[in-house]
């Protein structure tokens, strides 16, 4: 895993470990809710620049503190399902990308509708979940951990990055801290919910077949914040 400093209230700073391998985030106790604004959109575009096919964790994952073997848990955020790894003693839990947003509400399944038009265009794609290849013209679901075709939430994504930037700014004193962000988040928006159009863009269709549904979404959205950045 790699460490990333990202800034946390009160003029502190707290190091994420990321795991690239398996798209997932080790957090210690207390650090999510201790992330400033600002890096929580640093930690968002993270996620974009390093979407890619998840590979399951090899052997029993332990904690990084204790070595103790993490157990699964399960929670929920307003509707949303979601899990994770946590310790038993209490040091921290493994999130994957996919939960984090799940956590955050940027994830929603696929209508039907948006099933049949996905159909015309691909034979499978990579569950964005766990990785496992999705036969998409024989089901919407991932025949290995059960999880919906799913696309980001495109709509939530721009209220919340939008909530985040707005405080982002108070905090520091009103200045702007990405004035490009929400033209940015309004262009990802489009590429995104119009993946499903009849004539689909090449590059997104790549990135479905080898990332997920997900993947692409996130990539979409790096690409928009780089450039904009």
């Amino acid at each position: 895993m790699r460490e990333e400093t990202l800034d946390a209230h009160h003029g502190r700073s707290v190091v994420v470990d990321i795991c690239s391998h398996c798209q997932s985030f080790w957090f210690d106790a207390r650090e999510s809710p201790s992330l400033t604004p600002g890096a929580t959109l640093t930690l968002f575009r993270i996620i974009g620049e390093h979407a890619a096919r998840p590979q399951a964790p090899a052997g029993i994952v332990r904690c990084p503190r204790c070595r103790g073997v993490l157990r699964r848990t399960h929670d929920m955020q307003r509707a949303t399902r979601f899990e994770y790894l946590s310790c038993r003693e209490g040091h921290g839990r493994f999130i994957s990308f996919f939960d984090f947003l799940r956590e955050k509400d940027f994830i929603r399944p696929l209508t039907p509708r948006q099933v049949a038009e996905l159909r015309r265009s691909v034979q499978s794609v990579n569950c964005s979940n766990c990785g496992a290849p999705v036969d998409v013209q024989a089901g919407a679901a991932c025949g290995h951990c059960g999880s919906p075709l799913s696309m980001l939430d495109m709509q939530q994504a721009d209220a919340l990055l939008a909530t985040l930037q707005r405080a982002e700014a108070l905090a520091q004193g009103g200045g702007a801290v990405d004035p490009a962000l929400p033209l940015a988040l309004a262009r990802a928006r489009r590429e995104t919910e119009t993946a499903f159009a009849f004539e689909r863009d090449e590059r997104w269709l790549q990135d479905a077949s080898s990332a997920g549904l997900v993947g692409a979404g996130l990539m979409a959205l790096a690409r928009w914040l780089k450039r904009d950045a």
